[in-house]
């Protein structure tokens, strides 16, 4: 009736209950993007029917895609190491699937935050929509490399009940997460041919990040986690930035060597 396809790298610490989440699955499959702590091992012992896929090169979007291609089933539910699928979330996913008469091709679950062990519910963490369950037949791929959207044929369904989502569980881990999102965004953003960044870009783009999570999205009625979580916010958007004037910085090798055979001749 329905795989699980679970992206995970270096996740010993979160994988046992995410597996233990979804055991109810006829299928479950876990990407691994390169793994170098006992994140394998722990979900081989805890889940002996799973099947391991291992890669090292890609975006989340080829890692999607590579599980749906190893996928056997009717129905298709993604999740994250850091993601549970809770009870009342279980038997609102086996009806829909149990339904033969569906009438939809996909559907968005909300996500329950927490933020150093503790939910928070502003600065635009709630609702958070993520669309992860489909039919296989209407399921078309995903794309993008960073907020990576799947496409497919039909309609979009909504689940009344939520994932539970660890995103933050320290500010190491929260911040090694953001250095490789911010990079990628970076990237895009100099590919784009993104002006020069500023220093006044820099202060601009922090404040308004802060100042939208922590007071515009209410991020503050969260309590202290919510000030701190509306910081690590503004202080992803700088790095971003601070990514791309590193990049302007450094030209290419091309033009590198043209600069260098120009001056030569």
């Amino acid at each position: 009736m329905i795989s699980v396809i679970i992206i995970a790298k270096n996740e010993e610490e979160m994988i046992k209950d995410c597996l233990e989440s979804v055991d109810w699955a006829e299928e479950i499959i876990l990407v691994d993007t390169g793994s170098k702590d006992k994140t394998l091992a722990e979900a081989q012992k805890i889940c002996p029917k799973i099947k391991i896929v291992k890669t090292d090169k890609g975006s989340f979007s080829d890692w999607r895609n590579l599980g749906f291609k190893k996928a056997k089933e009717n129905w298709i539910l993604y999740l994250d190491a850091d993601e549970r699928v809770s009870v009342g979330l279980k038997k609102e996913i086996l009806s829909i699937v149990g339904n033969q008469r569906s009438a939809v091709s996909a559907l968005q679950i909300s996500r329950k935050n927490f933020y150093f062990d503790k939910q928070v519910k502003y600065g635009g963490s709630w609702p958070d929509y993520v669309i992860r369950l489909f039919k296989r037949k209407n399921f078309v791929s995903w794309q993008g490399i960073i907020h990576e959207s799947p496409q497919f044929k039909g309609k979009l369904g909504t689940l009344k009940n939520p994932f539970i989502h660890f995103t933050h569980r320290n500010l190491t881990s929260s911040l090694d997460k953001s250095s490789k999102w911010t990079y990628l965004e970076a990237k895009l953003f100099y590919k784009a041919h993104h002006p020069p960044v500023t220093w006044w870009r820099l202060i601009k783009v922090g404040l308004q990040e802060f100042f939208k999570r922590c007071f515009w999205l209410g991020g503050y009625k969260d309590g202290f986690v919510g000030i701190v979580e509306a910081y690590v916010q503004a202080i992803n958007r700088v790095m971003v930035y601070v990514y791309l004037w590193e990049m302007q910085q450094k030209p290419p090798l091309k033009e590198k060597l043209k600069k260098i055979e120009a001056a030569i001749k």
